[in-house]
Protein backbone atom coordinates (compact mmCIF):
# COMPACT_ATOMS: atom_id res chain seq x y z
CA UNK A 1 0.00 0.00 0.00
CA UNK A 2 1.52 3.51 -0.63
CA UNK A 3 1.81 5.81 1.87
CA UNK A 4 -0.57 8.45 0.55
CA UNK A 5 -3.55 4.73 0.70
CA UNK A 6 -1.91 4.52 3.91
CA UNK A 7 -2.60 7.88 5.13
CA UNK A 8 -6.06 8.01 4.14
CA UNK A 9 -6.65 4.39 5.55
CA UNK A 10 -5.04 5.34 9.11
CA UNK A 11 -8.45 8.24 9.09
CA UNK A 12 -11.18 6.66 7.14
CA UNK A 13 -10.55 2.89 8.04
CA UNK A 14 -8.80 3.01 11.59
CA UNK A 15 -10.57 5.88 12.98
CA UNK A 16 -7.82 8.44 13.89
CA UNK A 17 -7.87 11.84 13.28
CA UNK A 18 -6.44 14.01 10.00
CA UNK A 19 -3.12 15.22 12.17
CA UNK A 20 -2.65 11.72 13.28
CA UNK A 21 -3.60 10.52 9.97
CA UNK A 22 -0.43 12.19 8.14
CA UNK A 23 2.20 12.59 10.83
CA UNK A 24 2.04 8.59 11.82
CA UNK A 25 2.01 7.50 8.42
CA UNK A 26 5.57 9.53 7.52
CA UNK A 27 7.34 9.94 11.38
CA UNK A 28 8.95 6.64 11.15
CA UNK A 29 10.97 8.05 8.88
CA UNK A 30 12.31 10.36 11.49
CA UNK A 31 12.99 7.87 13.89
CA UNK A 32 9.10 8.03 15.84
CA UNK A 33 7.45 4.88 16.41
CA UNK A 34 3.56 4.87 16.00
CA UNK A 35 1.94 4.84 19.22
CA UNK A 36 4.26 7.79 19.97
CA UNK A 37 3.36 9.70 16.33
CA UNK A 38 -0.31 9.30 16.99
CA UNK A 39 -0.20 11.08 20.73
CA UNK A 40 1.93 13.72 19.70
CA UNK A 41 -0.36 14.37 16.72
CA UNK A 42 -4.13 13.70 18.13
CA UNK A 43 -4.26 17.37 19.73
CA UNK A 44 -4.61 18.98 16.13
CA UNK A 45 -7.14 16.81 14.76
CA UNK A 46 -10.47 18.72 13.93
CA UNK A 47 -8.29 22.40 13.11
CA UNK A 48 -6.63 22.01 16.50
CA UNK A 49 -8.89 20.13 19.47
CA UNK A 50 -12.04 20.46 17.04
CA UNK A 51 -11.60 24.28 17.06
CA UNK A 52 -12.10 24.75 13.16
CA UNK A 53 -8.70 26.80 13.08
CA UNK A 54 -6.05 25.20 10.73
CA UNK A 55 -6.70 21.44 9.12
CA UNK A 56 -5.40 18.87 10.89
CA UNK A 57 -3.76 17.30 8.08
CA UNK A 58 -2.01 20.50 7.26
CA UNK A 59 -0.58 21.03 10.74
CA UNK A 60 0.45 17.10 10.47
CA UNK A 61 2.13 18.19 7.30
CA UNK A 62 3.49 20.74 9.03
CA UNK A 63 4.99 18.70 12.21
CA UNK A 64 7.15 16.48 9.51
CA UNK A 65 8.20 19.79 7.56
CA UNK A 66 9.33 20.83 10.53
CA UNK A 67 11.16 17.24 11.32
CA UNK A 68 12.98 17.66 7.78
CA UNK A 69 14.00 20.82 7.71
CA UNK A 70 13.49 22.46 10.49
CA UNK A 71 16.04 24.40 12.60
CA UNK A 72 18.26 22.66 15.65
CA UNK A 73 20.30 26.26 16.19
CA UNK A 74 18.84 29.52 16.96
CA UNK A 75 21.77 30.94 14.81
CA UNK A 76 20.84 29.04 11.82
CA UNK A 77 18.24 31.45 9.79
CA UNK A 78 19.13 29.47 6.58
CA UNK A 79 17.33 26.43 8.14
CA UNK A 80 14.30 28.59 9.43
CA UNK A 81 13.50 29.81 6.15
CA UNK A 82 14.13 26.64 4.28
CA UNK A 83 11.26 25.69 6.78
CA UNK A 84 9.22 28.35 5.68
CA UNK A 85 9.53 27.85 2.10
CA UNK A 86 8.39 24.35 2.24
CA UNK A 87 5.74 25.20 4.53
CA UNK A 88 4.69 28.08 2.24
CA UNK A 89 5.05 25.74 -0.72
CA UNK A 90 2.65 22.72 1.13
CA UNK A 91 0.06 26.22 1.59
CA UNK A 92 -0.08 26.88 -1.55
CA UNK A 93 -0.55 23.21 -3.08
CA UNK A 94 -3.37 22.72 -0.44
CA UNK A 95 -5.03 25.70 -1.02
CA UNK A 96 -4.80 25.27 -5.18
CA UNK A 97 -6.79 21.86 -4.54
CA UNK A 98 -9.49 23.46 -1.75
CA UNK A 99 -9.68 27.09 -1.39
CA UNK A 100 -8.09 27.43 2.12
CA UNK A 101 -6.59 25.33 4.89
CA UNK A 102 -8.71 26.72 7.59
CA UNK A 103 -10.74 23.83 8.40
CA UNK A 104 -14.14 26.09 9.12
CA UNK A 105 -13.86 26.78 5.66
CA UNK A 106 -13.15 23.66 4.44
CA UNK A 107 -15.98 22.20 5.98
CA UNK A 108 -18.80 24.67 5.45
CA UNK A 109 -19.37 24.44 9.27
CA UNK A 110 -17.73 25.78 12.09
CA UNK A 111 -16.86 22.58 14.81
CA UNK A 112 -15.96 25.03 17.51
CA UNK A 113 -19.55 24.96 18.31
CA UNK A 114 -21.98 22.19 19.93
CA UNK A 115 -24.23 22.91 17.03
CA UNK A 116 -21.86 23.02 14.36
CA UNK A 117 -20.07 19.70 15.26
CA UNK A 118 -23.34 18.13 15.30
CA UNK A 119 -24.14 19.37 12.07
CA UNK A 120 -20.63 17.53 10.60
CA UNK A 121 -21.46 14.62 12.76
CA UNK A 122 -24.90 14.50 11.16
CA UNK A 123 -23.68 14.93 7.59
CA UNK A 124 -20.93 12.53 7.91
CA UNK A 125 -18.37 15.05 6.66
CA UNK A 126 -15.57 14.02 8.56
CA UNK A 127 -15.66 10.68 6.31
CA UNK A 128 -17.13 12.30 3.34
CA UNK A 129 -14.98 14.99 2.46
CA UNK A 130 -12.09 15.24 4.96
CA UNK A 131 -10.57 11.65 3.09
CA UNK A 132 -10.01 14.55 0.33
CA UNK A 133 -7.77 16.76 2.52
CA UNK A 134 -5.52 13.54 3.83
CA UNK A 135 -4.91 12.45 0.67
CA UNK A 136 -3.94 16.20 -0.57
CA UNK A 137 -1.68 16.65 2.43
CA UNK A 138 -0.04 13.06 1.91
CA UNK A 139 0.30 13.93 -2.15
CA UNK A 140 1.96 17.56 -1.39
CA UNK A 141 4.10 16.12 1.56
CA UNK A 142 5.51 13.11 -0.38
CA UNK A 143 7.14 15.73 -2.86
CA UNK A 144 8.17 17.90 -0.18
CA UNK A 145 9.90 15.39 2.15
Amino acid sequence: MSKVKEAVYCFKDEGFSCSQAIFSTYSSQFGFDRETSLKLSQPFGGGMAHMGEICGAVTGAFLLIGLKYGRTRAEDIQARERTYEHMHKFIQKFKAAHGSIQCKSLLGLDISTPQGLKQANEKNLFKTICPAFVQTAAEIIEEIL
